[in-house]
């Protein structure tokens, strides 16, 4: 879908800035170029983990912006790929400050699933492993600061950085973040627009806590007694952890994943499980991993203990300013589509920045929905509009 720009939007009657109608009319040209290079990545794997994979997709990325003219810094992460870093210089040498776009180049998929789902589009939608979430976001942001580069009219620098392990918390980059994030005046992070068209302007923070139980084997038929099984120790703390469901408004939990035993006939010794844990920036963390700690550890059967073998977490974003959601609807708006702000309990990069007081906005890429699965699709009329509305934040905020 292409968007025609008038002078002054016939959606608010609003003027546009002299510096948005060529780069809005320009962004809107690109619409094929835009879907060529999604196609591409999509049908490059990049599971976070697959080092190959996310530097392929970052050589695409990286290709269109220095065919632009614009400098690219990768940041090597070792054992996860690199990060990306482009920096677009503002009209204002007085500006305090930059504005950050934001993307993560990771998938949840494994090595393979691209050969097994390539890019595909019906109806108006693509479908493909991480089409959504979120290399839809990610080739928006590369169009919108080229756009910015060939146009201008952005006041404050633009910084545009795409990480490469968020899919597993950000073990690695977050670091990199916050160096990177430091003196922003706004973060706009581009994961993929709610099914209802929404941005997100709060999100819930994760952590994943990897825990094992220790038992006593023993023969199930001729001595089970001398035995303490650490599978039903576990399924008893199962039971205790999800009761916390609740302990606090927003808390969540939820144990996804459980191994253990040996055979049939013995009385398992080791039990391993991964809980997920979602909360919000009110919540008092401590006090729920504290009540969680205390779950694990316990005797939940004679002779058997627990413990936490790891645990990685990601932040909650707390709510974006008002004057930043405005600033974006009211861009929305001038080119024909009216957005609202909603909560999310999924986390994101965004609660990084967050939590370093910079105001965030998030889910600002093209549309999409049913995320790391078989579903998941990216609607591609979207496409268009979501990268002008963003141009026109970027130089509102200017």
């Amino acid at each position: 879908m292409t968007t025609t720009i008038e002078a002054a939007s016939p959606a608010t009657g609003q003027a546009l800035p002299p510096a948005a109608q060529p780069l809005l009319a320009w962004l809107a040209s690109q619409e094929s170029a835009m879907f060529d290079l999604l196609r591409q990545v999509v049908d490059t794997d990049s599971g976070s983990g697959h080092v190959e994979g996310v530097q392929q997709v970052a050589a695409l990325l990286r290709g269109r912006l220095e065919a632009a003219g614009i400098a690219v810094q990768t940041l090597p992460q070792p054992g996860w790929g690199e990060c990306m870093l482009a920096r677009i210089p503002g009209s204002d040498p007085a500006a305090a400050g930059h504005l950050q776009l934001m993307g993560h180049m990771d998938t949840v998929f494994p090595l393979g699933t691209a050969a097994e789902r390539p890019w595909r589009v019906e109806a108006g939608k693509a479908f493909g492993p991480g089409v959504a979430d979120m290399k839809s976001g990610l080739v928006m942001n590369v169009f919108v600061a080229e756009a910015l580069a060939r146009f201008g009219g952005n006041a404050s620098p633009v910084h545009l950085f795409f990480s490469c392990d968020e899919e597993v918390g950000s073990p690695a980059c977050r670091t990199v973040i916050r160096e990177i994030s430091q003196g922003a005046r706004a973060v706009l992070n581009a994961e993929p627009g709610r099914i209802t068209g929404n941005v997100v302007v709060e999100r819930k923070g994760s952590y994943r806590i990897d825990f094992e139980v220790q038992g006593v084997a023993a023969h199930a038929g001729i001595n089970p007694a001398q035995g303490a099984s650490a599978i039903e120790a576990l399924a008893r703390k199962t039971v205790a952890l999800h009761a916390l469901n609740g302990c606090e408004p927003g808390v969540t939990l939820n144990v996804g994943f459980i191994q253990g035993g040996m055979a049939s006939n013995v009385v398992a010794p080791l039990a391993r499980a991964h809980l997920d844990l979602r909360y919000t920036a009110e919540n008092d963390l401590e006090a729920v991993l504290a009540r969680i700690r205390a779950v694990i550890e316990e005797e939940s059967l004679p002779r058997t203990s627990g413990r936490i073998v790891e645990q990685t977490g990601t932040l909650p974003m707390a709510k974006t300013p008002a004057d930043l959601l405005a600033a974006y609807q009211r861009s929305a708006a001038q080119v024909g589509f009216a957005v609202e702000g909603e909560f999310t309990g999924g986390a994101a990069d965004s609660g990084i920045t967050s939590s370093m007081g910079i105001p965030s906005l998030c889910a600002l890429g093209p549309v999409g929905g049913y995320a790391h699965s078989e579903r998941e699709f990216c609607d591609l009329t979207t496409f268009v509009p979501r990268a002008q509305a963003l141009a026109l934040t970027l130089l509102a905020l200017g």
